[in-house]
């Protein structure tokens, strides 16, 4: 289902962005460009295909490359919150923005 230009102008609002019109007519067919290559991508059968992690290993095996999980650096958490403007027991203090 194509989206219409009440639903660019929606999306518009919802993001804050201000378009012009020709703005707006340029977003929409490019939006609807976008979701007829997703509904395109989602007729595809990928029935007994196996997700790969890198497209290189569609063509030759690739090894990993994994490292260690280990500690590299030390806790410079106090460090860090030396500018903070407010923090209690270690946690970054905010005002509250949701009422």
């Amino acid at each position: 289902m194509p989206l219409t230009p009440q639903d660019v102008s929606r999306i518009a609002h919802l993001a804050r962005l201000e378009l012009k019109p020709d703005e707006r007519a340029a977003m929409l067919g490019q939006l609807n460009g976008f979701f007829r290559i997703v509904e395109q991508m989602s007729r595809v059968d990928t029935r007994g295909v196996e997700p790969l992690y890198t497209p290189l290993s569609a063509v030759h095996a690739v090894a990993l490359r994994l490292r260690d999980d280990v500690v590299t650096e030390s806790d410079q958490r106090e460090r860090n919150q030396v500018s903070a403007p407010a923090v209690e027991d270690g946690l970054f203090l905010v005002p509250k923005v949701i009422e």
